[in-house]
């Protein structure tokens, strides 16, 4: 299992591939790939249901470039004569997977959401209202796991060993190399680790009207979210969309205000624990997958939630 993280600390995803993992084979070995990674390789190795941790720490692995990568996955294939292979659906994995599968001449296993046996796998096909089961009978299974499908392993009474492997020298090639990168900053939680989310579509009509909405996430400690209508009419930075082109989020709590509820933006977000809806249109898709739904004016109901929140907390 190829372990995602930024060097600091594990994505969510990781856990629950590890979940995965574990429903295929009782073996699983962690790849831990990094610049600075012992923080990491200690988490990995307090997680539950991980036998051992392959730990590799270089700076040329700066970016995590999949032309890094690839050979370091390689040999670990090798060392550990892995009959399957397997990480998160992030933006690391889904470059790094068909590269690997190309070089074993395989062919990859995209999003899985279940797994029946060692061979056969549910996986996404479509915004979430399609899927596949299928049977792969490549001798190396190349698998990438949707994280909100899979429940998170625990981290804390694990104990797997952990070795110190050394970057192959094909990775140190000079073809490509990692410059830099921006990340937006937020005190609000990141989207794919939040907890509870305030999610705006394109029914907020303006970017300032967001603001009732940072105001709302603020007092319920969540991360703030839009739809793809949002982002494309320019009310939001893309970084904060949600759905099937964005982030991929699975909440206790997801508040859609403003959403009518598009099967692209309900693929991102539908697996969450419980979905409220604010539309004043109360034939929107929305309300089919929401636990709570409110048709009332959004302009006048998060106002009034907002003070409502204000009141029972003074108490």
């Amino acid at each position: 299992m190829i372990v995602d993280h930024n060097n600091e600390t594990l994505s969510p995803s990781t856990l629950s591939t590890v979940t995965a993992a574990k429903k295929i084979g009782n073996e699983v070995v962690c790849l831990v790939a990094g610049s600075k990674v012992s923080s990491v390789a200690s988490e990995v190795a307090k997680t539950n249901g991980v036998s051992k941790v392959l730990v590799v720490e270089d700076p040329l692995l700066n970016g995590f470039l999949p032309e890094k990568l690839t050979p370091l996955v390689l040999e670990a294939i090798k060392k550990t004569s892995s009959t399957h292979v397997l990480t998160g659906a992030s933006a690391v994995g889904k470059s790094l997977v068909p590269r690997v599968a190309a070089k074993l001449d395989v062919s990859p296993v995209s999003e899985i959401i279940g797994v029946k046996d060692h061979e056969t796998f549910v996986r996404l096909i479509y915004a979430g209202n399609a899927v596949q089961t299928l049977k792969c009978k490549d001798p190396v299974k190349v698998i990438t796991v949707r994280g909100t499908a899979f429940e998170k392993a625990e981290v804390g009474s694990g104990s797997a060993p952990t070795e110190n492997l050394s970057l192959p020298n094909e990775s140190k090639d000079d073809s490509s190399a990692w410059i830099s990168q921006e990340l937006s900053k937020s005190e609000r939680p990141e989207l794919t680790a939040a907890s509870r989310i305030v999610s705006g579509g394109r029914g907020m009509k303006s970017g300032d009207n967001f603001k009732m909405l940072y105001e709302l996430a603020d007092k319920l400690g969540a991360g703030v979210g839009a739809s793809r209508a949002a982002v494309d009419a320019g009310f939001v930075p893309n970084d904060m969309q949600v759905g099937q082109t964005g982030k991929i989020v699975a909440p206790e709590l997801y508040v859609a205000v403003g959403i009518s509820g598009a099967i692209q933006h309900l693929a991102g977000m539908k697996d969450s624990k419980t979905i409220v809806a604010i539309n004043k249109d109360g034939e929107a898709p929305i309300f089919q997958v929401a636990d709570l739904g409110l048709v009332a004016d959004l302009f006048k109901a998060v106002p009034e939630i907002n003070e409502k929140i204000d009141k029972y907390v003074s108490k």
